[in-house]
């Protein structure tokens, strides 16, 4: 739970040194989490450009964001992990073009095929309305009738 201290466990047994302790997020961990799963996935894909992060944004007249996505590219594969647009900015185009942008470059980095989760609650209409197809769909994510819809698009 957010705000709780963490819990650290004794010892799974006598014989090993660790202990386990829970808490909130640490940026810290997650980068070092993200370096050493860099090392294996390297290890893994020989020859394949390490992984990229790939942003789009829409910026107003005053230069403040009014939508942005982002997201990476590897190998044959890109995801998207954020898209948002400013609330009055909605309806008038923002999203689609952040999504064709993000596609143009997946293209040009090598990509085949984009990735892309949203929930029930969000935009997979508009995903589908743009090519997207369902690959996957996780009820009750993260509430009692909302779903975690998964999306791929070949390119």
């Amino acid at each position: 739970m957010a705000g709780c201290d963490p819990v650290t466990e004794p010892p799974a047994s006598d014989l090993t040194p660790y202990r386990t302790v829970v808490g909130d997020a640490l940026p810290a961990l997650d980068e070092r989490l993200s370096a050493e799963l860099d090392k294996v996935n390297a290890a893994a894909t020989p020859g394949v450009a390490p992984p990229r992060e790939l942003t789009v944004q829409v910026l107003d007249d005053d230069g403040e964001l009014a939508a942005g996505m982002s997201g990476w590219t590897w190998g044959l594969a890109a995801g998207i992990g954020l898209t948002w647009v400013r609330e009055e900015a909605r309806g008038h185009g923002l999203g689609a073009e952040l999504l064709t942008s993000f596609e143009d470059e997946a293209r040009v980095r090598g990509c085949a095929h984009v990735f892309v989760t949203s929930f029930t609650f969000q935009a997979p209409g508009f995903y589908e309305r743009h090519g997207y197809r369902v690959i996957f769909r996780w009820e009750d994510v993260p509430t009692v009738r909302s779903a975690d819809v998964h999306f791929r698009k070949d390119l």
